[in-house]
């Protein structure tokens, strides 16, 4: 008996620290980077609590939630009239408000803490470089329908250099190029902001939606969205020598005859397909460049330039860039998680740039 005593104020004093550890309706610090492709959401004290496809699927007759993120994502291209599929952003911009509402609450709900009071709690929103003010209250306005009072906009970019490592309170400059779903955003930062930004509406989606127009083209066949995705991923390249041509296998629906056929695409095709969007990139760099302050060059050609997003991990990216620009580029150790994990410093100081915050 008195074990069994024991043991239950052992388990009643361990529901107590776990109380204490999650108090109820506790305030919170919440980072949102909101791309066009994927949603990050970062809780302090929980690190990053949802990273998947900003996708989520609805059954269109009674508009529950069938499923988000990644097992949403699957669904595309294979949905019947009785689901409703919703990518919430189209080029960094919001264009379903209550998908976008829906699908945050939903990944806020997967930090440990589920008992969060979003009405006590701070709210940080990442959002592309050129995105004009009412798509910024668009933006202020989607954290307020979630409830939170307290919100503040930051722009990818600055977040991103700050989660890529990069000391951006200092006075010495640095440039980022942020290659993400729906933009490509270019930025030069120093003493804790911004100085020079350009953004491009040509990211990770674009590539996708001209490998599908490629295919069908040149090889008559119809692919999806996740093919074209897949196929970039895997012999997606930029790199002008090739050691040998990788193929990937592309299923899909003849344009002709309506029937399901397969075809094998070379690398040096995707690689066809890639090198003229990248240009426009590297030209959109050197407007950023041409704009750049003296000073802040002469620092770029010392410290060189850093890409970020998901686009950063296609094959030969800062080879193209590097022979592009003629500056160093180096890629980011956490290109995809780069954003989100900035705001954790920004959270800290509420963006304040004069201020370094103190981990």
């Amino acid at each position: 008996m008195k074990k069994r005593e024991i043991d239950k104020q052992t388990q009643a004093a361990e529901r107590v620290q776990n109380s204490m550890k999650h108090a109820p309706n506790a305030a919170a610090k919440i980072g949102i980077d909101l791309g066009t492709a994927n949603l990050l959401v970062y809780v302090d004290g929980e690190g990053i609590v949802f990273n998947e496809p900003s996708v989520i699927a609805f059954d269109y007759y009674t508009g529950e939630v069938l499923a988000v993120g990644n097992n949403a994502q699957k669904m595309i291209g294979r949905n019947h009239k009785g689901i409703k599929i919703v990518s919430p952003l189209q080029q960094g911009v919001i264009s379903d408000m209550e998908a976008a509402k829906k699908l945050i609450e939903l990944a806020i709900r997967k930090a440990e803490n589920t008992d969060i009071n979003l009405e006590k709690s701070t709210c940080l929103i990442c959002c592309p470089s050129e995105v004009t003010q009412i798509e910024r209250d668009s933006m202020v306005e989607l954290a307020k329908k979630l409830g939170v009072p307290d919100v503040f906009i930051e722009e990818e970019v600055k977040a991103g250099g700050i989660g890529a490592g990069l000391d951006i309170y200092g006075s010495n400059g640095s440039m980022v190029i942020d290659m993400g779903g729906g933009t490509t955003d270019i930025g030069v930062l120093s003493l804790g902001d911004i100085v020079v930004s350009e953004s491009i509406r040509i990211a990770g989606n674009y590539f996708d939606n001209e490998i599908i127009n490629y295919v069908q083209y040149n090889h008559g066949l119809l692919i999806g969205k996740n093919t074209a995705k897949r196929i970039k991923e895997v012999i997606g390249t930029l790199r002008a020598q090739l050691p040998e041509d990788r193929t990937a296998f592309a299923n899909g629906r003849d344009v002709l005859s309506g029937l399901p056929r397969r075809i094998e695409l070379k690398q040096s095709e995707i690689r066809d397909v890639l090198k003229p969007l990248f240009v426009q990139i590297a030209n959109t760099v050197l407007k950023a460049l041409q704009g750049t302050p003296a000073e802040l060059s002469a620092d770029i050609i010392e410290n060189g330039i850093t890409l970020n997003g998901g686009c950063a991990k296609i094959d030969g990216a800062d080879e193209f860039f590097n022979k592009q620009l003629g500056l160093d580029i180096k890629i980011a150790p956490n290109p995809l998680t780069a954003i989100v994990e900035g705001t954790r410093i920004l959270l800290k100081n509420r963006g304040n740039y004069y201020v370094k915050p103190i981990d």
